[in-house]
């Protein structure tokens, strides 16, 4: 855009130059001679070439061409004679070079532009004349590497992994005891358990390149460019090898073949025969590690997951609570928390939470504290954190009249008395009337004291008959 401009800046110059260019009246020889003899002439400026600028004694200026003038000494001296002053000088013309600049300005922009468009087109991975070319990213850290240290909540996850650590390190130990590494690794798990973070920290922890893409970066529009990419992806991780390649949202790009409407030719599955291709040809000995990670393993392709390709799978699920009270140490060593920050309630008030959701409830607990003007994050900036993400901001400036605020005390009243009085449901941790997100005027939050992976059919019907409380 910015090439538009200059431009048009280029062209109002030229303009603004022209229309102040004065452009003297050219003559010929005998209508200058007509001048000198009329004794209209007050000077003439000569150059070498014969060119002739004649000013009238009325103020007028003209040129002429006159190569007489330079070598004929003996008519110089008679128009002297006649009061005519003479001037050699070495050019003559008003401003001779504004036109000079005028047809040059315009190419020299013209080539600066189509070099920029030609500079545009060739760089990118993105580009047009680079669809075949990888858009995976090489991972630079910023600050410290993401290391073992930076992932909590998953240890089962990290053992599964250590042996990755190790090959990448010092493969020849496996190589002799005529172990092969697998060629694939596939992370599962809901999203914002730590699938990504957890492959940045193997590559860390090994101190290899980290090459990351998505599954949705193969697939493009025209058939045969996503599986050009694939190869390249792998063609730049052997080059730097050892190194880790994560693909990211594999089922993008690795769904079951066969339901694409263009057939044999759909360029999902030429991007997927591609990865399949390149998994068989590739030899872990070289010291390249593929992962990916899905969140829908149903929908992958049977040929993807076979022993030999993705032949270790690796379930990320959510936290427990000692998984989430680690989480929240890691997110909050770098915040300024208060004393009275109960991480271990915290983790207990958020189950279900992922680590992703743990770090956003610290972030917005930091907020909501920085806009209190406090010093420090206090345990009340993230219950009311807790309660912003669970359901929405509360509606300060709504206005609710007495006789409902009363009927929405008996309402909450009716769910936190049955909780209290039931014995198969959890402890009512706190009632609230205030008025948050949506449609919710209030609500009765209770925390269970464990995490459950089974519910009885008691705690089901008391359940129902806490919610249904508040009639």
């Amino acid at each position: 855009m910015i090439w538009v401009y200059i431009i048009f800046a280029v062209i109002f110059v030229g303009a603004l130059i022209s229309l102040n260019w004065e452009n003297n009246p050219m003559i010929s020889y005998s209508e200058m001679l007509s001048l000198i003899n009329n004794g209209q002439v007050e000077s003439i400026k000569i150059n070498q070439n014969g060119n002739v600028e004649i000013l009238g004694k009325d103020g007028s200026t003209y040129e002429s061409f006159s190569p007489a003038l330079v070598n004929d000494k003996q008519y110089v001296n008679s128009l002297i004679q006649k009061g005519i002053k003479i001037e050699y000088v070495e050019s003559v013309g008003s401003k001779w070079w504004f036109g000079l600049l005028i047809n040059i300005i315009p190419i020299i922009v013209m080539v600066l532009f189509f070099f920029w468009l030609y500079r545009s087109a060739s760089s990118g991975a993105r580009s047009s004349m680079n669809f075949g070319k990888s858009g995976a990213k090489k991972y630079e850290p910023i600050g410290e590497k993401v290391t073992f240290k930076d992932v909590a909540g998953i240890d089962e996850v990290l053992e599964e992994v250590e042996d990755i650590v190790k090959f990448l390190k010092n493969p020849q130990e496996y190589q002799e005891l005529g172990a092969r590494m697998p060629k694939g690794t596939l992370l599962v798990g809901p999203p914002g358990t730590g699938k990504t973070l957890t492959a940045r920290a193997i590559a860390g922890e090994a101190d290899v390149p980290f090459y990351y893409a998505s599954g949705s970066d193969f697939v493009e529009l025209f058939v045969g460019v996503g599986a050009s990419r694939v190869r390249d992806l792998f063609k730049t991780a052997k080059e730097n090898a050892p190194a880790i390649i994560f693909i990211d949202e594999l089922d993008a790009v690795g769904r079951q073949r066969g339901a694409g409407l263009g057939g044999g030719n759909d360029e999902r599955e030429q991007t997927l025969n591609a990865l399949l291709v390149e998994l068989d040809g590739f030899d872990t000995s070289t010291g390249v590690v593929v992962m990916a990670a899905s969140n829908r393993p149903d929908v992958l392709d049977k040929a993807l997951l076979r022993p030999g390709r993705f032949d270790k799978k690796i379930m990320v699920g959510p936290p427990d609570v000692k998984g989430r009270e680690e989480i929240l140490k890691i997110h909050t060593r770098k915040k300024k928390i208060a004393q009275d920050v109960d991480l271990k309630l915290l983790a207990k008030r958020t189950p279900g939470f992922v680590g992703a959701d743990l770090e956003n409830l610290v972030n917005e607990a930091a907020l909501i504290a920085s806009r209190k003007k406090k010093n420090q994050v206090e345990m009340s900036d993230f219950e009311e954190a807790i309660d912003r993400v669970l359901t929405g901001p509360s509606k300060k400036y709504r206005i609710i009249s007495d006789k409902e605020k009363k009927i929405l005390s008996y309402h909450e009243l009716g769910h936190a008395i049955l909780g209290y009085l039931l014995p198969n449901t959890d402890p009512v941790y706190k009632i609230t009337i205030i008025p948050r997100g949506a449609g919710s005027l209030g609500s009765t939050l209770q925390i269970p004291e464990k995490d459950k992976y089974l519910i009885k059919k008691s705690e089901i019907l008391d359940r129902i008959v806490v919610a249904l409380g508040g009639r």
